[in-house]
């Protein structure tokens, strides 16, 4: 089988290594083995793959194990830098700028060769920096929420795992107390820490050179964000998680750790024992989920996604809309017809006003879920819709089943219905002719400016965080 190049390119550096320890010329090295020194010259510079019996001669002759001969490890710092520019004057990206490679001499200055292969990770790193923008994450977005969909939005792996981390605290029956997450920290070798000063792009931050987790206070008592939050930094360690090589990965990534934080706090066993009894007195409710379990609404509804098709034989479709009408979030493997532009990109969407998602924030009594039956082309669902505000502004949380399988619901005997023909526009997205007619020519509204519009997705080892502060934050922090 051919060696890779860039083994090649390894191998010829450690070649060249011995020999220079040995203080032997191409000529005496070839003479040994039977190779003319033009023929080894080749082979040093990676350009020619040499036969087995000749690498058993070489090693022979250098007096090394073939083994250490064939390590993929630059010898020295020098030759690993020689090689990771050799690697990268070959790359597209640079042969794209047209600029000719720099061949490296033995009398090349170290620092010479070190700046030239930072230029190159520079080069690379604002290459894909450039990758992430908006058009990339809705791509990416979008087939992760179709893998998810294939799934029906069950990861058994990581219930598994949850399962075993929440039993190893001590956890036996109800919600997930704070010490019981510290304790499966404390399990994991790192301690929590609550600190004022979080870099603000950053949610939470792991030290892993002093196996801390930096977190910030409890903005009210009891805090149940908080335990969310230290489950999902524990949850990138116990996945093994590695840094992202592109958006798609950091978001497969991001969802991994939220499922994981899900399935801590609302663990499996007894989340599907408490859902199939629900199911069976026909009373499922996310309002019970969430009270029973201690955690957000939005959480409860989710995980009701995790397990409703895998435990409880249902399809089922989540929702969460901002005050304007736009989808945030969406999930279904039921047929409901979510509005999705021509990439298939569901985010940003407007859902139809006659959806309860839209509906509800019109009803009068909100301290409770919105039950509604709508008709759309795609047949008549039933949802369960609750809204809350946040800084941003106004949202809820929908939950909702084809008709056929509201009868397992509390909620399902509402006699609120609506009736929606989106995608076709006159169901509410343009006026009758009557109105148009009476106002074509006549208004002149000035419309809001999203910011995020003009926003690129942030720079950073992780998109949307501040490298800068989180190091600077890291070091004033590091001898506490």
């Amino acid at each position: 089988m051919p060696t890779p190049a860039s083994d090649l390119v390894t191998l010829g550096h450690r070649i060249r290594h011995f020999r220079g320890e040995r203080a032997l010329t191409l000529d005496q090295l070839g003479e040994q083995v039977g190779l003319a020194a033009s023929q080894l010259s080749l082979i040093e510079n990676g350009r020619r793959e040499p036969k087995l019996s000749t690498l058993q001669q070489l090693a022979q002759a250098l007096g090394v194990p073939l083994a250490e001969l064939l390590s993929g490890e630059a010898p020295n710092i020098r030759a690993a830098l020689e090689i990771e520019l050799a690697r990268a004057q070959k790359n597209p990206l640079y042969g794209a700028l047209g600029l000719p490679q720099v061949k490296v001499t033995r009398g090349m200055p170290l620092p010479a060769i070190e700046s030239l292969v930072g230029l190159h990770r520079e080069l690379a790193r604002r290459a894909s920096e450039a990758i992430a923008t908006p058009e990339e994450a809705r791509r990416a977005n979008t087939e992760l929420r179709e893998r998810m969909r294939e799934r029906g939005n069950y990861m058994p792996d990581i219930e598994k795992l949850a399962e075993e981390r929440v039993r190893a605290s001590g956890h036996v029956s109800g919600a997930l107390t704070h010490r019981e997450v510290s304790v499966m920290a404390e399990q994991l070798g790192f301690t929590l820490l609550y600190v004022n000063d979080l870099p603000n792009s950053t949610r939470s931050v792991t030290d892993l050179a002093n196996h801390r987790i930096y977190l910030p206070p409890a903005s009210i008592p009891g805090g149940h964000g908080l335990r969310s939050m230290a489950l999902q930094a524990m949850g990138h360690r116990l996945l093994g998680h590695e840094r992202p090589a592109s958006y798609a990965e950091f978001l497969w990534q991001r969802l991994e750790i939220n499922y994981f934080a899900a399935c801590c706090l609302m663990p499996l066993d007894a989340t599907r024992s408490f859902l199939q009894t629900a199911k069976r007195e026909r009373v499922l409710s996310v309002e019970d989920l969430r009270d029973a379990f201690g955690v957000t609404h939005e959480a409860a509804a989710l995980r009701l996604t995790n397990l409703a098709t895998e435990h409880l034989d249902m399809t089922v479709h989540f929702l969460r809309v901002s005050g304007d009408g736009a989808l945030q979030k969406g999930y279904e493997n039921d047929g409901l017809p979510l509005p999705a532009d021509v990439t298939g990109s569901i985010e940003g969407q407007l859902v139809c006003k006659q959806w309860s998602a839209r509906s509800a924030f019109t009803h009068t009594n909100r301290t409770t879920e919105f039950y509604q039956y709508t008709d759309t082309p795609a047949g008549t669902f039933w949802c369960a819709t609750q809204t809350g505000t946040t800084a941003d502004g106004e949202f809820s949380i929908s939950v909702g089943a084809p008709f056929a399988q509201a009868k397992w619901f509390r909620g399902r005997e509402t006699t609120q219905r609506a009736v929606s023909r989106c995608p076709d526009e006159s169901c509410c997205r343009r006026p009758s002719g009557a109105v148009a007619a009476r106002w074509a020519g006549q208004a002149w509204p000035s419309a809001r400016l999203h910011a995020h519009v003009l926003s690129p997705l942030p720079s950073g080892t992780f998109p949307g965080v501040d490298d800068t502060e989180v190091y600077n934050f890291l070091e004033s922090h590091a001898d506490q």
